[in-house]
């Protein structure tokens, strides 16, 4: 499955609420803006090859991490949320904020809520990625899947695959527009 639901299915949404003191349904509702967020600025930044280099190597490191709300280390989610968006952090929560018309869904739930999934984001693109496949039938041994710069998996097809649920479309495209791609390239 290469849609954002198969991301939404390892966010923890109900530890979110009982961490940050909220109604799940509108933790529910600002991950579904948060996803589409965080996928539009990886693949934006993954659209040069030094942030496609700078993107593996993030991935490498996020191979089996936390999805426990209390062992997601925040502190490295908002390095990733930085090197996403770069300065355009609080533009960004805005803008996804706006999007949901939930009034609970601010800007500042936003923020909180970014670099606890982002590590998700980067472990279930990690899992895709890097996560060995089997070989053909004519070959002797299973292998590896190749990182995306060895031409194993699509690392851009993987993130416009997400990126075309029609939510993410209207968020991403529409939302946040010039925005993203502010990051580390």
């Amino acid at each position: 499955m290469t849609d954002l639901s198969a991301v939404l299915n390892m966010v923890p949404v109900g530890d979110i609420a009982t961490k940050l003191g909220i109604p799940e349904d509108v933790a529910e509702a600002a991950v579904k803006q948060v996803l589409p967020g965080l996928v539009g600025g990886l693949a934006a930044n993954a659209s040069t090859a030094s942030g496609s280099a700078s993107l593996e190597k993030a991935l490498s490191k996020h191979v089996d991490a936390a999805t426990d709300v209390d062992s997601i280390d925040t502190a490295d989610g908002a390095k990733i949320v930085s090197n996403i968006f770069g300065p355009n952090q609080d533009a960004v929560a805005s803008k996804l904020a706006a999007a949901e018309p939930k009034p609970n869904v601010t800007a500042d739930l936003i923020k909180q809520i970014l670099p606890i999934v982002a590590p998700i984001v980067l472990s279930y693109i990690a899992s895709q990625v890097l996560a060995p496949k089997s070989a053909p039938a004519s070959s002797t041994a299973a292998t590896p899947a190749a990182p995306a710069s060895a031409g194993g998996i699509d690392l851009g097809g993987l993130l416009g695959g997400l990126l075309s649920d029609p939510n993410a479309q209207s968020v991403v495209g529409g939302l946040l527009g010039g925005l993203l791609g502010g990051g580390k390239k």
